[in-house]
């Protein structure tokens, strides 16, 4: 009976004893969380010395050095590595008090004495660098990596904890190394370097120590296509186009390619509007002659390379129609099909907007309609490129006709929204400009938040402009030269903008013009004078329409065009800051972080 009576207090006693330790491991996670540290030090030092648990052990060493209590953790760190001599997180736990205290001779010395006497073992190595990382002795955790390595005579070992650490660290010299030893034996990498490298760069002088640790490679083993390609990347990165060209045709002449890489890169180029270098590459694979795989895309992509340059304002008007008959040739070869329907299009458009033929782009929309078995899209397209024609042959009702189908086909949807803002264009660009607001002030709602906002704003340019006389008639001008923009006609368009403060003193129409300039600067690829215009913009007319478009349209050029990414980060943070409303937010805090490295996937 005696012996029951006993189990039964023992057992009331253990359970007791449970009870006490998860209350106080409650109590200690509260205090530490509240960063009441002289609590929390209490009761884990109890739950410690109770369990011997490493988890309480860290919690508790982290409190004495939050509270600064350094000789209780140097006593304690000494007991524990004299009682626990092969658990090296002790040792990295009194060098971190000693350099907590200003000890720091010391506290190297305990470190380099810590990773010197860890034995010839890659969990023991793993372990110690883990606790100098969890400790914050981010260095000492990569030198230990690199004595396990050296030790166990493995150059890749320990690969990607010390990617992750110089990473964290943005030790960007130590990344590149790290990576270019590694890409050779383990080119999978490749993506992930371009990601993290662009990542930490912070600019141009960046990639250039790449590209010397890149060449040296190359030197040393130029079989390693890997090297070529990442030197042809980073190449890309700092927007040397031809660099990259050169390297390309090197590396498929050497290798005797495919033209894949080639093809591909220069989709890139497209991508990146270096549409000169682009057609080089073309031109390139086309030399390869009819047997190639990628000889009748290439054809294709060139004369859209082509096209691009066009409309970019960099051809002159022979090469203009050089391409035009380009097209004409595929239409005459593949003739007029779903298939070949992009050319038709882009044919007319040279013919409306660059050669002044509107008769033969008229005439070749529509044998575009014509086609058999096209998609009602592309029907309702030809339509709507149709109906902008009509405009330039002063035609606008058969405009409005066209437009109309095509808004009445395709009813709140994003192709007869387009077509309802195109008819309000018209109308403005006439002088209508009561029934241009009220067919924009529909259109506001649109789900399509690219319509929507350009109907909200010529809505508010139409309201805004229609409160004297004076601004009515210098609204009429800005229409006109509207329509003369809308027509290709840049030149003329910008006489008519800068004549409407001559003719119209002191009207409201000052940053409408300011915008409508630097989009026409835009166009034509006078880019000094654009951002002179949107500066002017957004330091003098905060309350503008066109604020937000004037930044995010800054900021652009800043980063794709002129190669100042962190001028063009402020002015994304200012947009988003200031315009949170903006449609252009989202994209503005997807490129700012991007610029500043954040989310890039691994």
């Amino acid at each position: 009976m005696k012996r029951f009576i006993l189990l039964i207090f023992l057992s009331c006693s253990f359970f007791t004893l449970l009870a006490q330790n998860d209350i106080d491991e409650a109590l200690a996670y509260q205090y530490y969380q509240q960063a009441d540290y002289e609590k929390a030090a209490v009761l884990l030092e109890k739950l410690f010395n109770k369990t011997k648990n490493d988890g309480y052990f860290e919690l508790y060493f982290n409190a004495l050095i939050k509270i600064k209590k350094y000789s209780e953790a140097e006593s304690l760190l000494k007991g524990l590595i004299k009682q626990y001599p092969q658990k090296g997180q002790y040792a990295v736990a009194l060098g971190r008090v000693y350099q907590e205290n200003g000890r720091t001779a010391e506290a190297n010395k305990i470190f380099q004495e810590a990773i010197a006497n860890t034995p010839k073992d890659e969990n023991k190595f793993r372990d110690l660098a883990n606790s100098f990382y969890r400790f914050e002795a981010y260095d000492m955790a990569a030198a230990t990596f690199l004595q396990g390595r050296k030790l166990l005579g493995d150059d890749q070992l320990f690969l990607y904890e010390l990617l992750s650490i110089y990473r964290f660290k943005k030790d960007k010299l130590a990344l590149i190394q790290e990576y270019v030893n590694a890409l050779a034996l383990t080119p999978q990498l490749q993506l992930q370097a371009q990601n993290v490298l662009a990542s930490v760069f912070e600019s141009n002088a960046d990639y250039q120590l790449l590209q010397t640790a890149l060449l040296k490679k190359i030197q040393k083993d130029p079989q390693a296509e890997v090297y070529t390609e990442m030197l042809i990347w980073q190449y890309i990165q700092q927007q040397e186009y031809e660099m990259a060209l050169r390297q390309l045709i090197a590396q498929d002449k050497r290798t005797k390619g495919d033209g894949s890489l080639l093809y591909n890169t220069a989709n890139t180029f497209v991508a990146n509007k270096a549409y000169t270098t682009a057609i080089k590459v073309y031109e390139y694979l086309l030399a390869k002659g009819t047997e190639s795989d990628f000889y009748l895309p290439a054809k294709i992509e060139l004369v859209n390379a082509k096209y691009q340059l066009a409309i970019s304002g960099k051809f002159e008007k022979p090469a203009i129609q050089a391409l035009a008959n380009e097209y004409e040739a595929i239409l005459a070869q593949y003739g007029k099909t779903q298939q070949s329907l992009y050319a038709l299009q882009r044919l007319a458009y040279l013919q409306a907007y660059y050669l002044n033929d509107l008769k033969k782009a008229e005439a070749t929309l529509e044998e575009g309609l014509k086609i058999q078995r096209i998609q009602p899209t592309d029907m309702a397209q030809l339509k709507m490129d149709l109906g902008d024609i009509y405009i330039l042959t002063k035609q606008p009702w058969e405009a409005i006709l066209v437009y109309e189908q095509v808004a009445k086909q395709f009813e709140n949807q994003p192709m007869g929204n387009e077509a309802k803002y195109r008819s309000a264009k018209l109308f403005f660009y006439v002088g209508d400009f009561q029934y241009a607001k009220s067919q924009a002030d529909v259109l506001k709602a649109s789900t399509s938040q690219l319509i929507a906002n350009d109907a909200l704003n010529l809505s508010l340019l139409i309201s805004d402009n229609l409160q004297s006389k004076n601004d009515s008639l210098a609204l009429k001008m800005y229409a006109d030269a509207d329509m003369l923009q809308f027509m290709n006609r840049s030149s003329e368009a910008l006489v008519k903008l800068d004549s409407i403060d001559v003719a119209f003193p002191n009207n409201s129409l000052t940053d409408d013009i300011l915008m409508a300039k630097a989009k026409i600067y835009i166009k034509t690829n006078d880019l000094e004078k654009a951002v002179s215009m949107l500066k002017e913009l957004i330091d003098a007319h905060h309350d503008s329409i066109w604020i937000d478009d004037a930044l995010f349209t800054l900021a652009d050029l800043y980063d794709k065009k002129l190669n100042k990414p962190d001028e063009a980060k402020k002015l994304y943070q200012q947009l988003m800051n200031d315009y949170p409303g903006s449609m252009f937010n989202a994209e503005a805090r997807k490129r700012f972080r991007n610029i500043r490295g954040d989310n890039v996937g691994t």
